[in-house]
């Protein structure tokens, strides 16, 4: 029996994925697994069960991730699960930075009929809400991956140029862009060459404040920026400042904060992106379905603090989590062989300072490889799976 805990409301359709074996409850001692979406876990003290957090939804910045891969958690997240909600958004962002949306909608709110009628009220001041349409624009895009793009072929569709980048971009995600996507090196080429500028990419010690007086700079001026990603990747001073000099003619973000949720030239949305009964359907069960596959086999798809592995077994599976350092290997298999097991199988994969060990092993696994392959310095948790 396995027990999961759940911080946040989570979709019926991902908790139904779970048997008779698992009991689920938002609250619980010593949970085998965490499920998650917003809430905070920082400060948060895990038990000694607990084994996986699913984070159902892309960014985990909400779940210590260094501190778990440090225990022998797996921390999941759920790639691409809310992608087309975000890419939806992204286009209402398009729309909304262009054409004054929002702004004429508010004036709109306020016409009363009087001497003069609503009508003609409307004729006399729709002027002020010229904006210009984005087809024959060029989109630039910071991050290719699941959202971005989606962003780029629809963008496309709309009869939009677009030229992304992504560091990371696999052979896959490049075969999933149409073909009229312009992909160049470097985020300066993006910058030199956009009207609109959408980023989807993580926020970490690289990325934070990516959006800032120099980049916008390289930009083209009345460049309009779309940041559905994550609030940390813009500098907001620098913003502003942008958006008073004319430099950004309009900024959408889906994080407002103090400085920006009622500025000129802002359009924040609630944290929108993954606000979709769809979304949170299809997070929810990716979440449950990665949690279930690692608990029940060991198997690791979509971490974010672990190597992803995967290993079909004859005999008993024992996974370990170690640290990522030399005759590591060596050490694992001598301690198996000084048990009497046989080696059928053996998956390896390292992420940065951690690495896992999957063996599929032959004999009796007892109590002493077990407590073998905790003698050894690094070895940071030892599962078997039967």
């Amino acid at each position: 029996m396995f027990t999961i805990q759940t911080l946040n409301k989570i979709s019926a359709v991902g908790t139904e994925r779970f048997s008779a074996d698992y009991k689920v409850a938002d609250k619980a001692e010593n949970p085998d697994a965490i499920m998650v979406r917003s809430a905070a876990m920082h400060d948060m003290q895990f038990g000694s069960n607990l084994l996986a957090i699913a984070r159902a939804g892309a960014g985990v910045n909400n779940i210590p991730v260094q501190r778990c891969a440090e225990e022998g958690i797996c921390v999941f997240n759920t790639p691409g699960a809310n992608a087309n909600a975000v890419k939806e958004l992204v286009l209402t962002g398009l729309l909304m930075s262009s054409r004054k949306i929002v702004d004429g909608i508010k004036w709109a709110g306020t016409l009363e009929e009087g001497e003069t009628s609503v009508a003609k009220q409307v004729e006399k001041g729709k002027a002020q809400f010229v904006g210009p349409e984005i087809s024959g624009k060029t989109l630039g895009i910071i991050g290719l991956g699941a959202i971005g793009a989606l962003v780029a072929n629809a963008a496309i569709s709309l009869g939009m140029k677009v030229v992304g980048t992504d560091p990371f971009l696999s052979v896959g995600a490049a075969l999933r862009l149409k073909p009229q996507v312009t992909v160049v090196k470097s985020n300066d080429e993006v910058f030199a060459a956009c009207d609109y500028l959408t980023i989807h990419v993580p926020f970490n010690k690289d990325t934070e404040g990516m959006i800032n007086a120099e980049t916008i700079a390289k930009m083209k001026d009345g460049v309009r920026i779309l940041n559905y990603a994550r609030g940390e990747l813009v500098n907001d001073d620098d913003m502003l400042a942008a958006l008073e000099s004319g430099k950004v003619s309009c900024y959408c973000t889906d994080f407002p904060n103090a400085k920006t949720a009622n500025a000129k030239g802002i359009i924040a949305t609630p944290h929108l992106g993954a606000s979709t009964p769809e979304s949170e359907d299809n997070c929810a069960v990716m979440a449950a379905d990665e949690l279930i596959d690692y608990l029940e086999t060991g198997n690791i798809r979509n971490s974010v603090n672990l190597p992803n592995a995967e290993m079909n077994a004859v005999g008993t599976k024992v996974c370990v989590i170690h640290k990522n350092v030399p005759a590591m290997i060596a050490a694992v298999t001598t301690a198996a062989a000084s048990c009497g097991l046989n080696i059928e199988n053996m998956v390896n994969a390292s992420r940065g300072d951690f690495a896992y060990t999957m063996l599929d092993l032959i004999g009796d696994v007892s109590g002493a490889m077990v407590d073998a392959l905790h003698k050894i310095e690094g070895i940071i948790r030892v599962r078997v799976i039967r």
